[in-house]
């Protein structure tokens, strides 16, 4: 038998569910599901009977777990599976002798799904034929008398349902009974299911939380408000508290600059002629007696000279402004190692170059920082300080001693109320940099420090 339209089927009692739902897009639920077949008052006008299409709608929307409030939706504002849904309940509504559904089962939920199932089996239980296409083995198990197993078109088997097993049906599929090819079919689409089922639970839930999150979105909203307040606020607070932190420092680097030139030019600059006075005195001085008691007072101011020195260094590395920060580093490397006795090796990136003057300066004084501690803590033979690049253009300072380091890292907090304040310094400037301090044991003993700052150059 060929039928040439729906309508013809549909006058020999044959309804069908298409894969594409066909519904009219302008139209709303109710006037989707009667179109055509509208419920009428019984006279001879035949007006349609609203509340009676109203109430039927209505009554479905419950059976297929749906929302009454999408009764006044168009279609074309519903979700792909709630087209689908109308489109059965369209099929459900009328009264037929034969169902036809086509593969549409995949395009609903898993709850969807059950709902559906059940659907049909009670309406099969009540006389009505029905034939459903589908590739989902347990649904066709668990509701049908008979399974026909078609390819492209062609009846391959007919099959009463108790009388095969789905691994049968997968046989029939694939042509053949061989395990390798027949268990790894069914294992897939066992596994298919099952996640499609974990899915739509999971989705399920989703929508469970969802609700939950809007019933108390309210007071949710205030709490973010009012965190987002307080965090914007600790913002700005931290933001003025760096940016007064900046300008102390830049202010203290200008003081001990300034110490530091007055201190070279003015007092060192007296010692040295008040020393090469008393030389004066001593060459012309003939009692040995004076002229000794003259050498000794010599050496002495020659001593204060070379201290005062080393503080102006201190103060203000004096190779930093001409000649760089690369310069400056390995001048007070070498300085330290002879001052201290303990090795250091020096590697720094060739390309270096020069950098922004604050950057120079508290980059100079972490690593300097750095080794004041191991020279006062950490009992070390040999130290390596590296200054790089790293790929994405940033600063790494590293400076690894081969000490006693330590077996607990050490706590800025605990730190601080010790009064230790050199790791203290050396993350705040690493902080105004917008960089960070990272502290390690070294797997050969001693300490690693590591600051890394983001290239701004």
């Amino acid at each position: 038998v060929r039928f040439t339209s729906h309508r013809q089927a549909r006058q020999k009692g044959i309804e069908l569910v298409c894969q594409v739902p066909q519904l009219v897009e302008q139209l709303d639920i109710v006037q989707n599901i009667f179109l055509g077949r509208e419920i009428c008052w019984p006279s001879p006008i035949g007006l349609p009977n609203r509340d009676r299409m109203h109430q039927r709608a209505s009554d479905l929307l419950i059976d297929f777990d749906l929302p009454v409030s999408l009764l006044q939706e168009t279609t074309g504002n519903l979700t792909d599976e709630q087209r689908h849904l109308v489109a059965l309940m369209r099929a459900f509504c009328q009264p037929s002798q034969l169902l036809l559904i086509d593969d549409i089962l995949p395009n609903l939920s898993f709850h969807h799904q059950e709902i559906i199932l059940a659907h049909v089996k009670k309406l099969a239980q009540q006389g009505l034929g029905v034939i459903l296409s589908s590739d989902n083995l347990k649904h066709l198990f668990s509701i049908t008398d008979r399974i026909l197993v078609l390819y492209q078109g062609r009846l391959l088997a007919d099959r009463c349902t108790t009388d095969c097993t789905p691994r049968d049906i997968v046989e029939l599929i694939v042509g053949g009974s061989n395990q390798e090819q027949v268990t790894p079919i069914m294992w897939a689409l066992e596994s298919y299911h099952a996640a499609r089922k974990q899915t739509d639970e999971l989705f399920l839930m989703q929508a469970v939380l969802h609700e939950n999150l809007e019933a108390s979105d309210t007071l949710n909203r205030q709490l973010v408000e009012k965190l987002s307040d307080q965090v914007k606020a600790l913002d700005r607070l931290n933001i003025a508290l760096q940016e007064t932190q900046r300008r102390l420092l830049t202010e203290r680097e200008e003081e001990r600059k300034a110490v530091a030139r007055e201190l070279h030019d003015l007092v060192i600059q007296d010692l040295l002629g008040a020393n090469y006075h008393l030389e004066e005195t001593e060459n012309n001085e003939r009692s040995e007696t004076q002229r000794t008691e003259l050498k000794a007072i010599r050496n002495g101011i020659r001593q204060v000279i070379g201290d005062l020195r080393q503080l102006c260094r201190d103060l203000r590395p004096p190779t930093i402004d001409n000649h760089g920060l690369s310069s400056a580093i390995r001048s007070h490397a070498q300085e330290w190692g002879e001052r201290t006795g303990i090795t250091i090796q020096v590697d720094i990136d060739p390309s270096l170059g020069r950098l922004p003057e604050t950057t120079e300066i508290s980059v100079f004084r972490i690593i300097q920082e750095g080794l004041n501690n191991i020279g006062k803590h950490a009992t070390a033979k040999r130290v390596v300080l590296t200054l790089h690049r790293t790929p994405m253009d940033n600063l790494l300072v590293r400076i690894v001693d081969d000490g006693q380091g330590f077996t607990i890292p050490p706590n800025l907090v605990d730190l601080s109320m010790q009064k230790h304040f050199g790791l203290i310094g050396i993350s705040e400037r690493a902080a105004l940099l917008g960089g960070s301090m990272q502290l390690e044991s070294s797997p050969r003993g001693g300490f690693v420090l590591q600051v890394e700052i983001p290239g701004r150059w």
